[in-house]
């Protein structure tokens, strides 16, 4: 056993951080972790991080190991942000943990999981702090790419790469792991694109199946603008609900837990002190909110990238297996009807209906712009 073993793809990756973690002379004060979605960055960071703290060298079972692993190191502190943007009111209270000694552990280790979300002020509050930080303190930041990562941040840290991980490799890993069936495991592995967490929920959760085939299912239901339309609102409504089922009950337990320990729980009018501080917890779990809607829309959108990518395999003849083989039907359908410059429009207005969503566009109106663009054209 391993911390390394649910780090699966990433042999060169796993390489250099488990050399740099048992070799002193290899070690660097921070890093950035970079790969695509579902490559597994915060969970190769955590090994990094378990594999710092154990004396066995990340063996996997020691209690250094497990409570890093578990999030309950107290030199271990991981930053996943759940708002678009990491603010400089963190970054300032991170900057403050760096400069103290690991009270248990061999190392202070600060883990963010989304580096790319930090605002530039709260880059510069943090410049100091990773380029020259206390003895045993140690920066592992994440980012989907280098260039996600403020110039400054990333030319202070030693950069590993990692990849998408092989079809094969996921779905082995959900069979050994969590006990999928072989098959059910593969389908699940291909049609969420080698994305770890995503291809779990698929294999475990029959409802996540069906969400995903009813996205698909947008690119043969819109023929016109009105069925455009129609069907970017229904996408958006049920990126809220699932964003609101997401959040909906941590956010009850987080006012209740805030009005107990503030001594308010119960009181019909809440005193002004007591009402800042909920109405800083209320815009902090917006925020939240409006996060998990868009990595709602944004996977459906990648969803649909997939489908488009298969209709365009089967359109050239490409010699590659299908990503969505449950949807061969549908995707030979596309295929039969629309050319390949037609799909590749179609991908380009998936792709900026993605950079429109990011830029903090409407999702109903990036999401309408898109549907429009799915439609077919005489």
């Amino acid at each position: 056993m391993s911390v390394w073993d649910e780090v699966v793809g990433q042999e060169p990756a796993v390489a250099a951080l488990s050399h740099a973690a048992t070799h002193p002379e290899a070690m660097t004060h921070a890093w950035l972790l970079t790969g695509p979605p579902g490559s597994g960055r915060s969970v190769a960071a955590r090994a990094f991080a378990a594999t710092l703290q154990c004396p066995d060298g990340g063996c996997g079972h020691c209690h250094q190991c497990t409570t890093t692993v578990g999030g309950t190191h107290p030199d271990v502190t991981v930053v996943a942000t759940e708002g678009v943007f990491i603010r400089v009111e963190t970054a300032r209270s991170l900057v403050g943990l760096a400069a103290r000694a690991p009270s248990q552990g061999r190392w202070r280790v600060i883990l963010v999981e989304d580096a790319d979300r930090f605002t530039d002020e709260a880059a510069d509050a943090l410049l100091k702090a990773v380029e020259e930080p206390a003895e045993r303190t140690v920066w592992v930041l994440c980012a989907p790419s280098a260039a996600d990562v403020i110039v400054t941040i990333r030319s202070r840290c030693r950069a590993v790469a990692l990849r998408v991980p092989p079809v094969e490799a996921v779905a082995e890993l959900l069979v050994r792991r969590d006990g999928i069936e072989p098959h059910v495991a593969l389908v699940a592995a291909r049609a969420a694109s080698s994305h770890v967490g995503v291809a779990r929920r698929l294999a475990r959760d029959p409802e996540a199946r069906a969400r995903r085939a009813e996205v698909l299912a947008i690119a043969v239901r819109v023929r016109g603008v009105g069925d455009a339309v129609l069907a970017a609102g229904r996408l958006v409504e049920t990126a809220q609900a699932d964003a609101k089922a997401a959040t909906g009950e941590r956010d009850g337990a987080e006012r209740a837990a805030l009005l107990r320990s503030l001594g308010a729980e119960g009181l019909a009018t809440l005193p002004p002190a007591v009402r800042s501080q909920v109405k800083q917890l209320e815009d902090d779990q917006k925020r939240r909110a409006t996060r998990a809607q868009r990595d709602v829309l944004d996977r459906a959108m990648l969803d649909l990238l997939s489908l488009y990518r298969d209709v365009l395999v089967v359109q050239l003849g490409a010699a590659v297996d299908l990503v969505n083989v449950e949807q061969d039907a549908m995707v030979r359908e596309l295929a039969a009807g629309s050319t390949p410059e037609q799909t590749l429009r179609r991908m380009d207005a998936v792709g900026v209906a993605r950079t429109r969503l990011a830029g903090n566009v409407a999702p109903l109106l990036a999401v309408e712009a898109m549907a429009i663009g799915l439609r077919p054209q005489a």
